[in-house]
């Protein structure tokens, strides 16, 4: 066979791959919006069968001799060479793991998702534990096979899902300077500078749901997001997915707080637009996807810290709160609102954390996983070793499951080694986005307006249209900025945002 005929089959083979895994998608996100609960069994089945349908039909031969065939003779077309390594790391992943296995993991993560949902309502941990303990099982078995394919640990296979290439060491390096020695020292900063002002007020309440969903949708559209491709509904876990042509948003509400709800569709928002932002050419293939985690990470918090947490945004975002909730409180003014929003207080919940303490709880999450997926940590003692971490880095203790080990939905889906992209993204956004404005002086007058499209097409330019056409998440920021990942611009932000320097 010729290596333009293997290309065709490999092209033709992934093209049917992704729109499967799309078909899947919609399922995820049929559960999480509107499946009756007595559906979970019976879904949990078909979605194990589309798994592994799909990974029959990715882990066939032909595909690895499709694959050595047209790796024989590299392409000329820099796109389509990018594409062929992006089959070949997928193709690795899947080929590690037996299709039973594959089944197995896709039914008890739909089957822990529910048993999740029926713990977090009643703030008990034990009541999904056993399920939990059994998706733990799976996970382990999956990066223990895919460790070996790929000869790294086990851990770092799971983080390799994620964030192709990264290492423990580099991210225990990285966590550990900011959880020793940046963190401690910015939060003790940040709280004594706030010693000297106001605690600021929020208006009062309630705030309809409605009017959140319809301010939300508001500022959806403001920011570029496409309604002849996307939709926001209301789940348990605020999430993004789909494709470029079909992104789902979820967002949750609070009508005592439209804080967390504002920030939570901000951040879903970043993820929306960059979803739809993809190249639409190799759409369906490995290459039209997100470079990595940490990127699709980076531009939900690019427009949720970066621009939504602004003065310039704030200062848009007042008088259409004000409006909508009916209300002529003061609080409502645009510099309260930006006190608010970067208002220092270790809490709780992760999604509606400040920016400085954010970094803490990911910090939490990274160390927990990686000691659930070793062993050293067992899931009996789950909920005691999270509130342990929460009192030493943050000093302040969960007073129950739901603001403790049950908060995040990742765990009971098995997505391990999801949680250090936060983190990664967290910095990769800093790093965009002082080369944005940089680049563009009126993005930030922008922002003030409303007009988003600078800051838009900076991201569609440098970030968006580039999919995994980029080996790496390091590779695709020096070619946006100039160097690959620097913390000490994310470090830099944070100081002059919270400190003053």
């Amino acid at each position: 066979m010729s290596v333009d005929g293997a290309l065709t089959h490999l092209e033709k083979r992934f093209t049917r791959l992704m729109q499967l895994e799309n078909v899947s998608f919609i399922l995820d996100w049929d559960t999480a919006v509107m499946m009756p609960p007595g559906s979970a069994h019976s879904r949990a089945e078909v979605t194990a069968a589309l798994r592994e349908l799909s990974h029959e039909r990715l882990t066939d031969p032909a595909v690895g001799a499709w694959l050595e065939e047209a790796e024989s003779m590299p392409s000329e077309d820099p796109w389509a060479a990018a594409n062929l390594r992006a089959m070949r790391h997928r193709w690795v992943h899947a080929t590690a793991v037996p299709s039973d296995l594959v089944a197995a993991l896709a039914r008890m993560e739909s089957l822990c998702e529910i048993r999740w949902r029926d713990a977090l309502s009643v703030a008990d941990f034990t009541q999904v534990a056993r399920s939990f303990s059994d998706l733990l099982q799976l996970v382990q078995q999956v990066g223990q096979a895919k460790g070996e394919r790929l000869r790294c640990l086990t851990y770092e296979a799971l983080l390799d899902q994620y964030e192709p290439g990264i290492r423990i060491d580099r991210l225990d390096a990285l966590f550990a300077e900011l959880e020793e020695d940046f963190l401690p020292t910015l939060l003790d900063a940040a709280l004594t500078r706030q010693k000297h002002r106001n605690r600021p007020r929020l208006p009062a309440g309630p705030f309809p749901l409605e009017m959140q969903r319809q301010l939300g949708s508001q500022f959806l559209a403001a920011l570029g997001f496409n309604f002849q491709h996307g939709r926001l509904d209301m789940s348990h876990h605020p999430f993004c997915g789909g494709t470029c042509d079909d992104v789902r948003i979820t967002a949750r509400y609070d009508t005592a707080d439209f804080t967390s709800s504002l920030m939570g569709i901000l951040h879903e928002t970043g993820h929306a637009l960059y979803e739809l932002g993809l190249p639409r050419a190799w759409r369906w293939q490995p290459v039209g996807r997100a470079c990595s985690t940490s990127l699709h990470e980076s531009q939900a918090l690019l427009i949720e810290m970066q621009a939504g947490r602004s003065r310039e945004f704030l200062t848009y975002a007042a008088p259409l709160l004000r409006a909508a909730f009916r209300s002529n409180d003061p609080a409502w003014d645009a510099e309260d609102l930006y006190c608010h929003y970067t208002w220092v207080e270790p809490s709780c919940i992760r999604v509606s954390a400040d920016e400085v303490t954010y970094l803490a709880h990911v910090i939490i999450r990274y160390q927990l996983e990686h000691s659930l997926i070793t062993g050293q940590l067992s899931v009996a003692d789950l909920p005691a070793a999270w509130g342990e971490a929460m009192t030493r880095l943050l000093c302040v203790t969960p007073p129950n499951d739901r603001l403790g080990c049950l908060q995040d939905i990742h765990w009971y889906t098995g997505a391990f080694g999801y949680f250090p992209s936060y983190i990664l993204g967290a910095m990769i956004a800093a790093q965009l986005f002082d080369a944005a404005c940089r680049a563009d002086t009126t993005i930030l007058p922008g922002l003030t307006s409303g007009d988003f499209t600078p800051l838009l097409t900076w991201l569609r330019s440098h970030v968006h249209a580039h999919g995994s056409f980029f080996l790496s998440a390091d590779d695709l920021l020096r070619a946006a900025t100039g160097t690959p990942l620097d913390a000490a611009l994310f470090k830099a932000h944070l100081m002059r945002r919270y400190i003053g320097q």
